[in-house]
């Protein structure tokens, strides 16, 4: 059985991505944090682009994340972007309600699943044509499993159980609905208490306390959870393994076999603070900072993501920030630094690079920014679609740096390619 044009028109898709990310170690929101150069998000949103089985798509962000949805908007997926809630269930509320009138069948998608094979959201889908009001994709369970309690004595949990391990089944997402019997399941649950909230883990829970049966469909090894260091690991070596294969006569060593060569670049710039009869917001790391004065320079002045473009130029071979953004390219006056960087990074990508990572330390009397230097590292790293981090000192009164006249940024880049 395959999907029908109809099919498709009443089926939508909720990619919930308004995740912390803490575990992995970012200081971003999950969501953005890089995988083999592009955000989790839009490793996500491909996935659902290739099943082509759904009409709308909803991104569920975190609120206020102007560089996820910039993200999202861009993809060529298009999907609809709405903000999340406090808890996973807030989010997928959050999401429900941006359904078009007349869906029939919805998919609750996590974008920490984000090289879910496009097969599986087909397969989820044709079991919701067949009829089923829940479906959601399993993997057998390899591990014994075992229930523990603690009973209060101090002592450490103990077993009271093993379940038949033949039973069991891990869970992944997407999971496939019954649109009206999940929008009345979340009905029901938005008055719960939040310990009977938090008992929920899935929509899958939800529908089973309706008395609905869920049927399942099988999961897939690529669809795994990204949420520690190691499942990124394991998700780029999975990306690695999708590549074709060569030939055994091509794997042949040779004095020419392509190795992956690091490079490094470096990046300073230098902006003064603008003369006070000439007002100019302030623009550093990405964000805005009003209560200053701004930097005086061609574009927005942000000396912080200009250094970061100058040390990937550098790392690459590709020229300087002047090769690039000089005062000779009218349509770059008052560009915004994230701008600048994202076309950086284009064009050192476009010259067969990928990007490591880029450090930047800026050192200036204004403004303060250890409060906003998490938000900027994500603005930063949205823009370049590598992980970007910031920190920021002063020069103990000495110069112009100390006096407030201006300030400097100092970058450094890592990039890499296959060298041919």
């Amino acid at each position: 059985m395959s999907l029908s044009d109809q099919n498709i028109e009443h089926t939508a898709i909720i990619v919930v991505a308004a995740g912390s990310g803490t575990r992995l170690g970012y200081g971003i929101p999950k969501a953005l944090v890089p995988l083999a150069g592009r955000s989790l998000l839009e490793h996500a949103l491909d996935g659902i682009l290739q099943a082509n089985c759904a009409a709308q798509i909803i991104a569920v962000l975190p609120a206020g994340d102007a560089p996820l949805a910039a993200l999202a908007g861009n993809h060529p997926s298009r999907p609809t972007c709405v903000e999340g809630g406090a808890t996973r269930s807030d989010s997928v509320r959050s999401g429900l309600a941006a359904l078009k009138p007349g869906t029939e069948r919805v998919l609750i998608h996590d974008a920490a699943r984000a090289l879910t094979p496009p097969e599986v959201f087909r397969e989820v889908t044709l079991a919701l044509v067949r009829g089923a009001h829940a479906v959601i994709p399993v993997l057998p369970v390899v591990d014994t499993i075992k229930q523990v309690a603690d009973d209060g004595s101090g002592t450490s949990p103990h077993v009271t159980g093993t379940p038949a391990r033949e039973s069991l089944r891990a869970v992944q997402t997407p999971q496939g609905f019954h649109a009206p019997t999940l929008l009345e399941a979340h009905e029901r649950a938005a008055g719960w208490t939040p310990a009977e909230a938090a008992a929920i883990t899935d929509d899958a829970m939800l529908m089973e306390m309706l008395g609905e049966r869920v049927d399942t469909v099988p999961g897939a090894a690529a669809a795994l959870k990204i949420t520690t260091k190691p499942d990124l690991m394991l998700a780029s070596s999975m990306l690695q393994e999708r590549k074709p294969r060569k030939s055994a006569d091509e794997r042949q060593p040779a004095r020419d076999t392509p190795l992956l060569i690091p490079r490094t670049g470096i990046g300073i710039d230098v902006h003064a603070v603008a003369d006070s009869a000439e007002p100019r917001p302030m623009w550093l790391a990405g964000l805005h900072f009003p209560e200053d004065q701004g930097l005086s320079g061609h574009s927005d002045g942000d000396a912080v993501a200009h250094a970061a473009c100058d040390a990937l130029f550098s790392a690459a071979g590709i020229g300087d920030l002047g090769t690039h953004f000089g005062t000779d390219r009218p349509e770059y006056a008052g560009a915004a630094g994230t701008t600048l960087l994202t076309e950086a990074a284009r064009l050192v990508r476009e010259a067969g690079f990928e990007i490591g990572n880029v450090a930047v330390q800026f050192v200036g009397r204004r403004p303060k920014f250890s409060a906003r230097r998490l938000e900027a590292d994500a603005v930063l790293s949205a823009a370049a679609g590598a992980p970007v981090t910031v920190t920021a000192t002063t020069s103990d009164g000495l110069g112009y740096e100390g006096t407030g006249e201006g300030l400097t940024a100092y970058a450094t880049a890592l990039v890499y390619s296959l060298r041919r």
